[in-house]
C-alpha cells in the first residue's frame, strides 16, 4: 500500500513537472511560500519578544507605583499607632487603669480618637501586659462601642512573640492563611485586610507595658491594589519582607508557588522579573520589592496571555500571507504562460519537423530571445528543406542504389534448393566428401543472400570457415589458416563478406600464384578510434605500379570504375565501408616482396549510413 501511494506520488510529480509553465509555477509559489513563512515567524518571534519586553516593562512600573502607595499606606498605620505628644500621660494611664477610673476612661478616649481618625479601622485593641487584660473598640449594631476583657492567650501568639522580639517594637500579621485566623482577638476576618501591632515600652526601663493593635478592612487595600490590571489567568500577591502573604487573589495559588519555593527566588539580584512554570503553565513573573522595608508586591502573568496579541498578528499575517499567496499564485500563473505558451508552440513545430513535417515554420512575435529562437529555427527548416529537395533525396537514392549493385555484384544468388538435392544425391550414394561440399557451398549462399548489411563477427566467421573449407576442398594442404580474434570481440559489428572480400583477394593474388604452402592469418583488434579487421597473407606482394593503381581505384567515383578491374572487389569493399560509415573508415593496403595485410579501419560508434 505504501509502495503504491509513494508511486502515485512520483506519477504526480512527474506529471506537474513535466511541463515547463508547471515548473515556473512551483518555482515561483515555494519561493512566494518561503518569503511569507520568513516574514510571519520572524514577525511573530519579534512580536513575542515586544510582548514579553513590553509586559515587563508596564508591569514593573505599574507595580513600582503600587508597591510606594502600599508603604505608604504601612508608614500611615505606623504613625497612627505612636502617641508622640501624650506619650507620657498614656503611659501613665495604662499604669494606673486598674486603680483610677480616669485612667480608664482616658484610655477609651483615646482609643475612640484614634478610631474616629480612619475610616478604614475595623477594630482598635489594647492589650496591657502586666495586666493581661484588653480594650477593645469595635462597631456595633452602627455604635461604637468600647469593651474590655481578659485573654491570657495573647502573649502566646505569633504576632504577640514577633512584636516583643522586633528592634522596631512592631509586627504585621496577615489574615490570608486559614491557620491566622483561628487566632487573636474576635475580629471578623473575612473583611479584614492586616493587622498592624505595637509595642508600647517604658521611656525608663523599656519594659513592655501595652500592645496596641489595628486592624484594617480592605476598603483602601483594594482601592490601592485595583490600580494594578488584572486579567483572567493572572495572579497577584501582596508579601511581607519575610514572603508572608498578607493579599492574594487565589490562595490555592499561593501554596503551590510556596511549595515550589517561587517566593524565595524574589531577590533584588533578579531583575525584578523571572521564568515560572507550574506543570505545563508558564509564567512570567514579574514583581517589585519595596525600597523602604522591602515588602513585595508579585503579578505572575501566564505567557500564553502575553503571546496572545503576538498570535492574533502571526494569525492575520497568515490570512494576508494567504491572500497575497492566492493573488500571487494568480499573477504566476497568467505569467508564466504568457512566457511559456511561445515555447509551447515553438516545441509543437519542433515535434512536427522530427517527425518529417519540414514544411513546419513557428510564428514569431516580439524581440526577445524566445523570438530569436523561433525565427533561427525557421531558417533552419528552409535550409534543411532546401538540402532535402536538392541533395538529400538524390544522395539517399544514389546510396541505396550503389549500395544494390554492390551487394548483386558481390552476392551472386544461387539456387539454394537445387544444392540440397545434390547434397541428399550425394549422401544417398555415400559420397560424403561431396555431401559436406554441397553443405558448405549451401550455406554459404543462403549466407550471402541473406537481407543484413551489418553482421556480427561471429556470424561472418562461420561463413568463412565454410568458405575456406570449400577452397580447401580445392588446393589441399597448401591453405593455411589461422585466427587472432578475441573472445570480447566476437560481438563486433562489421559488413556482411567484408572479411570474405579480404580473403579472396589473398587466395586469388598470393594462393593461385605460388605453388608452395600459403598461411592467410585474420586478425581483430581495437583501438581508441577504431576497430581494425585485418587479413594477411605470406605469398607475393603487390607490385608498386599494382598498389598504386589500386589505391588509384579507391578515390575514383562509382561511376568512372571500370568493370574489367582486377581489384573490383576490394574497390566495392572500399566504396561500402564509405557509404556505410562516412569517410571515417578506410581499406589500407600493406605489402612488400614476402607478404600483404589487407586492414579494414571501422570507427568505434556503430554505422552513420541511411
Amino acid at each position: 500500500m505504501m509502495n503504491r501511494a509513494l508511486r502515485a506520488i512520483r506519477e504526480t510529480a512527474e506529471q506537474v513537472t513535466r511541463r515547463l509553465v508547471n515548473k515556473l509555477i512551483l518555482l515561483f509559489t515555494t519561493i512566494i511560500i518561503l518569503v511569507v513563512s520568513s516574514l510571519t515567524f520572524i514577525s511573530y518571534q519579534m512580536f513575542q519578544k515586544e510582548s514579553v519586553t513590553n509586559s515587563i516593562a508596564s508591569t514593573s512600573n505599574n507595580l513600582l507605583l503600587v508597591n510606594q502607595n502600599m508603604e505608604d499606606y504601612l508608614n500611615g498605620m505606623e504613625q497612627l499607632s505612636l502617641p508622640q505628644i501624650r506619650f507620657d500621660e498614656i503611659t501613665y494611664a495604662i499604669m494606673h487603669e486598674s486603680e483610677e477610673y480616669a485612667s480608664k476612661m482616658y484610655l477609651e478616649n483615646y482609643l475612640r480618637q484614634l478610631y474616629y481618625s480612619r475610616n478604614d479601622l475595623q477594630a482598635i485593641y489594647l492589650y496591657v501586659v502586666n495586666e493581661k487584660k484588653y480594650y477593645s473598640i469595635t462597631k456595633e449594631n452602627n455604635n461604637i462601642a468600647v469593651r474590655t476583657g481578659n485573654d491570657p492567650m495573647i502573649t502566646e501568639m505569633p504576632w504577640y512573640e514577633k512584636a516583643m522580639t522586633s528592634p522596631f517594637n512592631r509586627s504585621y500579621q496577615p489574615f490570608v492563611q486559614l491557620e491566622s485566623k483561628a487566632v487573636g482577638y474576635p475580629v471578623q476576618f473575612d473583611n479584614t485586610f492586616m493587622a498592624y501591632h505595637r509595642v508600647l515600652r517604658s521611656i525608663v526601663s523599656r519594659q513592655p507595658q501595652a500592645v496596641l493593635s489595628f486592624y484594617f478592612d480592605n476598603s483602601v487595600s483594594e482601592q490601592i491594589l485595583k490600580d494594578i490590571p488584572f486579567d483572567e489567568g493572572q495572579h497577584l500577591l501582596f508579601l511581607s519582607p519575610d514572603n508572608e502573604p498578607f493579599y492574594t487573589d487565589d490562595e490555592a495559588f499561593y501554596k503551590r508557588a510556596k511549595e515550589a519555593f517561587l517566593t524565595e527566588k524574589l531577590t533584588e539580584g533578579a531583575k525584578g522579573q523571572l521564568t515560572w512554570s507550574e506543570g505545563s503553565q508558564k509564567y512570567l513573573v514579574v514583581y517589585d520589592i519595596g525600597e523602604q522595608e522591602g515588602w513585595r508586591l508579585v503579578k505572575p502573568i501566564p505567557y500564553s496571555q502575553i503571546y496572545e496579541a503576538a498570535r492574533t498578528t502571526r494569525n492575520l499575517g497568515f490570512i494576508i500571507g494567504l491572500l497575497f499567496l492566492f493573488l500571487s499564485i494568480i499573477i504566476v500563473i497568467y505569467f508564466s504562460n504568457a512566457i511559456t505558451r511561445p515555447l509551447q508552440k515553438l516545441s509543437y513545430h519542433m515535434s512536427r519537423f522530427s517527425t518529417g513535417d519540414f514544411d513546419a515554420e513557428a510564428e514569431v512575435k516580439g524581440r526577445d530571445e524566445i523570438a530569436y529562437l523561433s525565427r533561427h529555427f525557421n531558417l533552419m527548416v528552409r535550409r534543411t528543406n532546401d538540402l532535402i529537395n536538392e541533395r538529400y533525396k538524390m544522395k539517399l537514392v544514389e546510396k541505396n542504389a550503389i549500395l544494390k549493385a554492390l551487394e548483386a555484384e558481390i552476392n551472386p544468388h544461387f539456387l539454394y534448393n537445387a544444392l540440397q538435392a545434390i547434397s541428399t544425391k550425394a549422401l544417398k550414394n555415400e559420397r560424403y566428401d561431396i555431401a559436406d561440399m554441397v553443405d558448405a557451398l549451401a550455406l554459404t549462399l543462403r549466407y550471402c543472400i541473406s537481407g543484413k548489411d551489418i553482421v556480427q563477427a561471429r556470424d561472418e566467421l562461420k561463413h568463412i570457415e565454410n568458405y575456406l573449407s570449400l577452397q580447401k576442398a580445392r588446393f589441399g594442404s597448401r591453405l593455411q589458416v589461422a585466427y587472432e580474434w578475441q573472445e570480447a570481440l566476437l560481438e563486433l559489428e562489421l559488413p556482411k563478406l567484408s572479411i570474405q572480400t579480404l580473403v579472396e583477394n589473398a587466395i586469388k593474388h598470393a594462393l593461385e600464384k605460388v605453388s608452395s604452402m600459403i598461411t592467410i592469418e585474420i586478425r581483430a583488434a581495437v583501438t581508441e578510434t577504431h576497430a581494425v579487421i585485418s587479413v594477411r597473407d605470406n605469398g607475393p606482394g603487390f607490385t608498386p605500379e599494382r598498389l598504386e593503381q589500386v589505391r588509384q581505384s579507391f578515390l575514383q567515383a562509382w561511376e568512372d570504375r571500370e568493370d574489367e578491374n582486377e581489384s573490383i572487389g576490394l574497390v566495392n569493399l572500399n566504396t561500402r565501408l564509405k557509404l556505410l560509415y562516412g569517410d571515417g573508415a578506410e581499406l589500407i593496403i600493406h605489402t612488400d616482396k614476402s607478404s600483404t595485410e589487407l586492414a579494414m579501419l571501422l570507427p568505434r560508434g556503430g554505422v552513420s549510413h541511411v
